[in-house]
């Protein structure tokens, strides 16, 4: 893990994409900050990656046990305060703004991307509180979350319902001393049991009695692990059971578990909000966790980059004209090379500048808000789609040997490619985009954004892009719902190379003249000139009607 390399350019994109510095802590504190990250990812949790892909996690009658060692190195991010960085100084924190919290799970996730789970989901719970919590909630829950040591979950998902929220069956029935008995079963719960920490705090949706259909009627409940004592210690179990945990294709080390709630009767939870405020509520951590989860794409590229290009350094095979070569002198090699890095580069920019929106939003910005409703989607599902494509072509640089599990490079791909899946397919990302935020303010919002690009770009292939944006987006208002979501993934990628590529851009004007600023402008001119002009080919899809796709029944398309 080359952490010199991933500060330099961290620092980089907070300074000249977000503006960091400008609003928010000087530059010593942002170095500091990613430089001490840097050394403890790298010391502490970069070493059991391999035996966290190799072992995983197991399920004993006790719970679920992470690997020999994963304990202690969670510990040593709670003692050395990682988890503060970006949670209100209120409750414990450090209060700095959410981009550089976004730098540090970054690296976090770079050294072990399964690891980095567990925190991840804290993040989110610890703002669901924040915003919807009671005092008395924030009070007991909110300063052990902040530290980390307690972690936070998030129960949507049942058998029957999947992406179908609405769906859920769990019950929260009141009990005479104004808590709730929760029961029901979740599954595909991130880090829904370890023996990381001495309490877990699960956010739970549930229905209330004679509670409407739908999404109107789910409400959401605290549930920890281990009931609170008087001294607001983890005391006894709250019936909590781990059916199963999922045997999955990758994140071996991070447990998705199946929870049951109530088997006895006797899970005892808290409403959260008011009764019927579930979703709202939910959504708080749900869009935080879509930001999260499109930072996770660029953790696993630029993972898979760093070791793509140490492994083309230093394998030999074949001859150039001066006689046997590295792989790196190659055209190809250096291509996909070349391709791993642009892609991660933008995809960072992507993420980094709508964490920098989240910042400016807390600070009462409108624009800002109304912006980050468009950019939620795109870094969710562009940067996952990025993080699947570069961890493939880690493989590819691999050649024979990238197939093989020894390698490690075969691991990237694994881990990488549920990150489009979750927290809301990268489908669902794209019918959110067309069907809610091209309206935002009657088109207004995605205007602006699309102004900006046109405004500052000067490449001819991201001009021509944005402006094929602009007039897909006002041809797409206009189209019934499945002419909409037929055009939704190629417009998805499109809109979102546009504002990469607008990034990009912005960061050849500031880099400066020395062999960093150099590495820089090559990076974002192969993304301008190679990787803009493909989105480019996307129009025709985009304008192609939902008709084409239901020219076979359904029948037909398992009978040939």
């Amino acid at each position: 893990m080359n952490t010199t390399s991933q500060v330099a350019e961290q620092r980089f994109v907070l300074e000249n994409v977000v503006g960091t510095t400008a609003d928010g802590p000087d530059s010593e504190i942002i170095e500091a900050v990613l430089e001490g990250v840097g050394q403890f990812a790298a010391g502490e949790w970069l070493p059991l990656r391999k035996v966290g892909d190799e072992v995983g996690a197991t399920l004993s009658d006790s719970g679920v046990r992470l690997p020999t060692g994963y304990r202690d190195a969670y510990k040593a991010y709670v003692d050395g305060g990682w988890g503060t960085i970006g949670v209100a100084e209120a409750w414990g924190g450090q209060g700095l703004p959410f981009s550089i919290q976004t730098a540090v799970l970054e690296t976090l996730g770079t050294a072990n991307l399964a690891f980095a789970l567990c925190p991840t989901l804290t993040v989110g719970a610890v703002e669901a509180l924040e915003h919807h919590g009671s005092p008395e909630q924030q009070r007991l829950y909110l300063p052990k979350l902040a530290t980390g040591e307690w972690t936070g979950t998030m129960n949507l998902t049942e058998p029957q319902a999947g992406s179908d929220v609405g769906a859920l069956r769990s019950r929260a029935e009141p009990r005479t001393d104004g808590t709730w008995s929760i029961t029901g079963t979740k599954i595909f719960i991130s880090f829904g049991d370890h023996d990381l920490t001495d309490n877990i705090v699960h956010l739970v949706l549930a229905r209330t009695p004679d509670a409407p259909a739908g999404t109107k009627g789910i409400s959401l409940f605290l549930v920890p692990k281990y009931r609170l004592d008087a001294s607001g210690a983890p005391g006894e179990t709250n019936d909590v059971r781990v059916v199963s945990i999922e045997h999955k294709m990758g994140l071996h080390a991070s447990p998705t578990c199946v929870l049951s709630f109530g088997d006895n009767g006797d899970c005892v939870g808290e409403l959260i909000g008011p009764i019927g405020g579930g979703m709202r509520a939910m959504f708080t951590m749900m869009n935080n966790a879509r930001l999260n989860v499109g930072l996770q794409g660029v953790q696993v590229a630029e993972a898979a980059t760093q070791k793509a290009v140490l492994y083309a350094l230093d394998r030999v095979q074949g001859v150039r004209a001066t006689g046997a070569a590295r792989i790196v002198e190659f055209p190809d090699v250096r291509r996909m090379l070349l391709r791993m890095k642009a892609q991660t580069q933008a995809a960072r920019a992507l993420v980094y500048y709508a964490a920098g929106l989240v910042d400016r939003k807390q600070r009462g910005d409108q624009d800002a808000a109304s912006r980050l409703e468009i950019l939620t989607p795109l870094a969710k599902a562009h940067a996952t789609d990025i993080g699947c494509e570069v961890s493939s072509l880690g493989v590819q640089v691999h050649g024979g040997m990238g197939y093989i599990e020894e390698t490690g490079a075969s691991q990237f791909f694994r881990d990488a490619r549920i990150t489009p899946i979750y927290e809301g397919t990268n489908g669902i990302q794209a019918a959110d985009l067309v069907g809610r935020k091209l309206s935002l303010e009657n088109g207004a919002v995605m205007s602006s954004l699309i102004d900006d690009i046109r405004r500052d770009g000067r490449s001819e292939h991201l001009i021509t892009l944005a402006e094929q944006c602009d007039e897909l987006s006002r041809r797409l208002r206009g189209l019934d719902a499945d002419d909409r979501l037929a055009a939704s993934y190629p417009f998805l990628t499109m809109l979102s190379t546009a504002v990469a590529g607008w990034l990009m851009e912005r960061q050849i004007d500031a880099a400066a003249d020395d062999a960093f600023g150099r590495s820089k402008r090559t990076i974002a001119r192969f993304y301008l000139d190679q990787i803009v002009p493909e989105a480019l080919g996307l129009r025709a899809a985009a304008l192609q009607p939902a008709k084409a796709l239901y020219e076979l029944d359904a029948d037909a398309l398992a009978a040939w």
